[in-house]
């Protein structure tokens, strides 16, 4: 079995009125040209009195803090302030400063707390829900497969504990219920992101998601390799035939109201390219092949736990892309589910294979809205960077996801469907083919080629996340190396906004 929930929990995220029994202080700084300011500069009186404030000023000033964003600063407490240190994290000019900046400051905190009982903050003065989300995030860590010999020792463990100082009891309770629920799911996505490849195969991948959706009181449904076959899905079966592991197909469905919202997330549990092998280089990553699919389920779980007004169905494709006697080959035709035919032309672009049968499926149940999340493209990273999902599909909605995503901080970018690139996955043998005769607009004609599956009634939204879903770098704001579980909060938020029209 995989140990994907068997990691520890994040930091416990409580509200509180006084510092209590704290350890570390952390408050934000802004810039300005007299220096750095404490922010908020009028909340929290009784226990950032002037005086108080005056002198962690003092100190910060004499060791150089300047507020800049994400800058930390660590200083010995004033006297009589309860804690043992004051731990400054930089947000920037005050007039920029906005609920992504406060995440991100938050989050660079969170990771310089470790080793640390317990923290309180007034960065909750600022916003709350983004404060607790940044702490959260900003602390995860991976470590499920670490041995005794090289686990994080206690002074390297995440924050057990960090305290909200809010005006009352009754403040942002709903606000932090949210923020503890959404960054708990992001943590989820990332769990699944970060399980070695040989730990979770898409059986084992099928039956944790299916564990942690039947714990929510949720309906699941799984597909394996003969009811596949028998029921012609064509393109799962093709992509995983070249692995002793095959594959299999999951939905699962919150029913939570009438509207309904089809998620589809691409499960490619490891990709070595198959036939049209990939470089060695690197491929390791490949490992995070399968972020679509941990942010559609983990979306999935948290919609139940909002308990949203509308009904979503989870479908997800997972399969291994291996090389092997029995893998397609580049030149093979498929019968995807529904009866469309595709000539394989690279093997490497097995995605929109899968997602091609997921997506038949999913409009079968005729829902109002179709989001798919897949790591889809190298295109995409080359178009918009490691850290912009791009996204694709009928104009109004297209544009509102991406609106949506920037205003969560997770920056979608609306990207075009040229008609002029739709005549080069014409296939001379076949309906279509997987891929065109060029590299050009790689990230725009793999969405052509899943519009060719959508129904023109339903309003779709497809997200490429190839480099947004895995960071292979150092960590930053909120965000540290690994699995990122990005789309999550923008999906969440896509749910919210339709369940309020």
């Amino acid at each position: 079995m995989t140990a994907v929930a068997d990691r520890s929990l994040g930091p416990e995220l409580v509200r509180t009125e006084s510092i209590g029994e704290a350890d570390v202080l952390v408050i934000g700084l802004t810039s300005s040209d007299d220096g750095p300011v404490i922010a908020p500069a009028d909340a929290f009186g009784d226990v950032l009195d002037a005086d108080t404030r005056a002198a962690l000023l003092t100190a910060l000033r004499a060791v150089g803090a300047k507020g800049k964003p994400e800058e930390l600063t660590r200083v010995p407490a004033p006297a009589g302030l309860g804690v043992d240190s004051v731990l400054a994290v930089g947000l920037g000019p005050a007039e920029k400063v906005d609920a992504e900046q406060i995440r991100k400051s938050a989050g660079v905190a969170g990771r310089a707390l470790a080793g640390t009982a317990t923290a309180v903050t007034t960065l909750s003065g600022l916003d709350l829900g983004a404060a607790a989300e940044g702490f959260y995030l900003g602390a995860y860590q991976f470590t499920a497969f670490k041995s005794v010999k090289s686990a994080p020792k206690p002074g390297d463990q995440p924050v057990a504990r960090v305290e909200f100082l809010v005006p009352d009891a009754g403040f942002g309770e709903e606000a932090l219920f949210r923020a503890q629920a959404v960054a708990e799911a992001v943590a989820t996505a990332r769990d699944f992101v970060n399980t070695p490849p040989n730990a979770l195969f898409p059986a084992e991948f099928a039956n944790r998601a299916a564990e942690l959706a039947k714990a929510a009181g949720l309906h699941v449904e799984i597909l394996d390799e003969t009811e596949l076959e028998a029921k012609g899905f064509g393109g799962i079966l093709g992509v995983g035939k070249g692995s002793s592991r095959p594959p299999r197909l999951i939905r699962i469905t919150y029913a939570g109201g009438d509207k309904k919202v089809a998620l589809i997330g691409k499960g490619i549990t490891f990709d070595t390219g198959g036939i049209s092998i990939k470089p060695a280089a690197n491929m390791e990553n490949m490992t995070s092949d399968m972020g679509g699919a941990a942010a559609v389920i983990a979306t999935t779980l948290l919609a139940a736990r909002l308990s949203l007004p509308l009904t979503v169905v989870a479908t997800v494709p997972m399969a291994e892309n291996m090389p092997s006697a029995t893998a397609q080959r580049p030149g093979d035709v498929l019968v995807q589910y529904g009866g469309t035919t595709v000539e394989v032309i690279n093997t490497d672009a097995e995605g929109r294979l899968i997602l091609a049968d997921a997506i038949v499926r999913a409009s079968e149940d005729e829902p109002d809205y179709l989001i798919d999340v897949a790591t889809l493209t190298g295109a995409q990273m080359v178009a918009l960077g490691t850290r912009t999902p791009g996204v694709m599909g009928t104009d109004a909605f297209r544009d509102r996801v991406a609106r949506i995503s920037q205003g969560v901080g997770e920056n979608a970018w609306a990207m075009p469907l040229p008609a002029e690139l739709r005549g080069d996955l014409n296939s001379k043998i076949a309906d279509l083919a997987n891929v065109a005769p060029h590299r050009w607009g790689g990230m725009l004609s793999a969405g052509l080629f899943l519009k060719e599956f959508v129904p023109e009634s339903v309003e779709w939204a497809h997200l490429d996340v190839a480099g947004p879903a895995y960071n292979t770098g150092g960590p930053f704001g909120y965000i540290g190396k690994g699995g990122t579980g990005v789309p999550v909060r923008t999906l969440i938020a896509t749910l919210e906004d339709i369940a309020a029209e």
